[in-house]
C-alpha cells in the first residue's frame, strides 16, 4: 500500500515532509499539544485536522482565523479529500501530498518530534512569515490564486535565470508589477509575462508601502484568466514569432501602400522604424505582447519591414 508524507515546498522548511500513518489523524496548529505544530502567529491553536481514516486522507478546517486552503479553494467545516500532487497552504506554509517512494527528504533537521506512547510523534516547526519556494514546484498561476483566496498582502519577489519580478500585492489582489525595475513598462504586460515564467525561486516579503499612479484595476482571477488565453494565443504563433534579440528594418524598397494600415499597425511599424529591436519594441509598444506580436508578424510577411542579417 503507498504510504503518503506532506512535503513543505514553501517556507522556512521546504524541502522537508511530515510522514502520514493510515488511520491516524493529525492535528495541525499553533498549541504544542497538537500533532503538528507550527510555531507562527498567521496559525491558529487548533488549526485544522487531517485524516487518514478507510484508506482517505482528507483534511477539515476546525475554525481556524486565516483558513485552510487546498488548490486555491477554502476549506469549510466539512471534510475535503487530498489526492497525491495537492497543495495545501497553512498560515504561509505550502505543502504537497506526495508518495513517499517520490519523496526523497526526510523530516526537517530543525522539526522538534517527541514521543507519547508507541506510535506517537509530534512534530514542532517553527515558521516565520517568511514564505519562499520554487516556482518549478508552486507555479506562479497557482501560488498567485493560493495568495489571492487567503488573501495575502506583501512584495513576491520572482527571480528567473537574470530576471527579477516584482508582484506588489494588497488583500490577496495583484496591484502593480515591476521587472527588473522597469518601471516604464505598462505593470498588466509585465503580469502576463511573468506567469509564464516555469524556473525560478520566489520569496513573499512584507507590504511595501510603495504608491504607484497606474495600479492594475482587474481583479487577480481575471489577470490570470487572461494570461492563460494570451500565452495560449502566443503558442499558437510560436514557429512565426521573431526572437527578442531580432532587428527589424523598414523594406526597402518600401512597395506595399503605408495608406492600407491600421492606426495601431501603423504605431508598431514606427517603432520598428525607429528602434528596431524585438524585445524594446515590445517594451515600448502601447499594446498587448499578443497584439504587436501580431503587428510584427504581418508586416514582415506582407512586406513593411524586413530582418535586419
Amino acid at each position: 500500500m503507498t504510504e503518503y508524507a506532506l512535503r513543505f515546498i514553501s517556507g522556512k522548511y521546504q524541502g522537508g515532509q511530515f510522514k502520514l500513518k493510515m488511520g491516524r489523524d493529525v492535528i495541525v496548529g499553533r498549541a504544542t499539544d497538537g500533532d503538528m505544530v507550527l510555531v507562527e502567529d498567521m496559525v491558529s491553536r487548533r488549526h485544522s485536522k487531517i485524516s487518514t481514516a478507510n484508506n482517505r486522507i482528507t483534511i477539515v478546517d476546525l475554525g481556524s482565523t486565516n483558513g485552510t486552503f487546498v488548490n486555491g479553494e477554502r476549506v469549510a467545516s466539512e471534510p475535503v479529500e487530498l489526492k497525491e500532487g495537492d497543495r495545501v497552504l497553512i498560515g504561509t506554509s505550502v505543502l504537497k501530498l506526495v508518495s513517499v517512494e517520490d519523496s526523497l527528504v526526510e523530516a526537517p533537521e530543525e522539526a522538534e518530534t517527541t514521543g507519547e506512547g508507541p506510535g506517537s510523534k509530534r512534530t514542532t516547526m517553527s515558521i516565520t512569515r517568511h514564505m519562499s519556494g520554487s516556482i518549478d514546484e508552486i507555479p506562479l498561476p497557482d501560488l498567485l490564486q493560493l495568495l489571492s483566496t487567503s488573501r495575502k498582502s506583501g512584495v513576491l519577489t520572482v527571480f528567473s535565470s537574470d530576471m527579477e519580478a516584482r508582484l506588489y500585492l494588497r488583500d490577496g489582489k495583484v496591484y502593480y508589477c515591476t521587472i527588473n525595475n522597469n518601471f516604464d513598462l505598462d505593470p498588466t504586460k509585465a503580469f502576463y509575462r511573468i506567469i509564464t515564467w516555469v524556473s525560478g525561486t520566489f520569496d513573499l516579503l512584507p507590504p511595501d508601502d510603495a504608491e504607484f499612479l497606474n495600479e492594475i484595476k482587474e481583479s487577480t482571477e481575471g489577470l490570470l484568466m487572461e494570461g492563460m488565453r494570451i500565452l495560449d494565443e502566443i503558442n499558437r504563433l510560436k514557429k512565426d514569432l521573431p526572437s527578442l534579440e531580432t532587428y527589424f528594418t523598414l523594406a526597402s524598397p518600401l512597395t506595399p501602400p503605408l495608406k492600407n494600415l491600421s492606426p495601431q499597425q501603423l504605431d508598431v511599424l514606427q517603432l520598428a522604424h525607429n528602434i528596431g529591436s524585438v524585445k524594446i519594441i515590445l517594451d515600448r509598444s502601447s499594446y498587448s505582447d499578443l497584439d504587436t506580436y501580431e503587428i510584427l508578424i504581418m508586416l514582415r510577411n506582407e512586406g513593411y519591414i524586413a530582418q535586419m542579417k
